[in-house]
């Protein structure tokens, strides 16, 4: 599990002092944003081993979703790169999460930046009921390119923090 994985995966999971170090150098409405995720907690659970289709698997009350977590320097994410492997683990990570109805996300932090360096997207999916339709639908959608292949533009991206003060507000 990389660094990022384990810090995603803490985060969600409503570490205090996880959340304390990364939100060092976020503003203050970040902040209150990020710990509001330790009064409704999520239970994340690694999944690169056992799917092989995302990294962890985040699950609390009538919500779960998959995410595939990915860390660069630069600010956005071609998945044509790679002999196209990670185009391939996008689809069936999408064909796999319209059959299960679960809500399939990417995140992506930007390494060396200070304040909130994650941001969260979803896949464009029709098929999903309750919770998971309703943030799906407010998430910024993964990008294509002309070619049909995803691309991950930080900027366009939703804040970690926005996307923990969503997830709270909805649980109320």
């Amino acid at each position: 599990m990389s660094d990022y994985e384990r810090e995603l995966r803490e985060i969600l999971s409503g570490n205090r002092s996880i959340i304390e170090k990364v939100t060092k150098s976020c503003s203050e409405e970040e902040r209150r944003n990020y710990f509001k995720i330790m009064d409704s907690p999520f239970i994340v659970v690694r999944a690169a081993g056992s799917l092989g289709i995302a990294d962890i698997v985040a699950v609390r009350g009538d919500i779960s979703f998959l995410v595939e977590i990915k860390a660069r320097k630069g600010k956005s994410i071609l998945f044509s790169h790679e002999g196209g492997r990670m185009q391939r683990k996008a689809e069936e990570m999408l064909e796999k999460c319209e059959m299960a109805k679960v809500l399939p996300l990417f995140a992506f932090r930007i390494k060396n930046y200070h304040g909130d360096s994650w941001r969260v997207y979803s896949l464009r999916m029709d098929n999903l009921e309750g919770r998971a339709k309703i943030v799906n639908e407010r998430i910024p959608k993964v990008g294509k390119t002309a070619s049909g292949n995803y691309l991950l533009k930080w900027d366009e991206g939703m804040k970690l923090s926005d996307f923990i003060g969503y997830m709270s507000a909805l649980m109320k």
